[in-house]
């Protein structure tokens, strides 16, 4: 199974995160612990880490077991953000991020909805979810708003290096092929 390269939303396309990609993923938000707050990881210390990033994005495409896209604003082709598809088995787990001048117009709701579109399409593709910090109240509104539905609360199942070196609790969302 191998996503399309490039998807157009109302207002975004998505494409292929390439190795180019490497100073726009620093500059616009691998650096910024705003963004990177709720994440698995911590903000990026030098434009390395993000060109080792984008090496380990392009393989995994190359080896079809994750898929990465860079968000871009289609009137001004601005990267607004980023998101992951994950699959596995019969699902795919969604990791998505935005930066912080584009925070609350929407586009990762476009986002999330193009790709788990496409994916539930598949034949052997039943089910989309994605896990979000229970404090991270913004990130489970987009997936509501993208039509997921908030499945429960999952213990000490995610690590946020930035808020703790502990596991925190998270909610589950999952979206499944009978809802669309």
């Amino acid at each position: 199974m191998r996503p399309p390269e490039v998807m157009d939303t109302r207002r975004l396309k998505l494409r292929k995160l390439v190795q180019g990609d490497a100073p726009t993923v620093f500059d616009r938000w691998a650096q910024d612990p705003r963004v990177t707050r709720y994440l698995v990881w911590s903000p990026h210390t030098s434009i390395e880490e993000a060109e080792e990033h984008a090496r380990k994005c392009v393989a995994s495409w190359e080896a079809g077991t994750s898929f990465a896209w860079m968000m871009e604003d289609r009137k001004t082709g601005e990267a607004v953000g980023s998101i992951g598809a994950y699959p596995s088995g019969h699902t795919v787990e969604l990791g998505y991020l935005v930066a912080p001048d584009s925070w609350g117009q929407g586009y990762m709701v476009e986002a999330i909805e193009a790709v788990s579109d496409w994916f539930l399409t598949q034949p052997t593709i039943f089910r989309i979810w994605a896990e979000v910090d229970v404090e991270n109240r913004p990130s489970a509104r987009v997936l509501e708003k993208a039509s997921f539905e908030k499945e429960g609360t999952f213990r000490c199942g995610i690590m946020c290096p930035n808020l703790s070196s502990k596991p925190r609790d998270s909610f589950i969302f999952g979206r499944t092929e009978e809802a669309t």
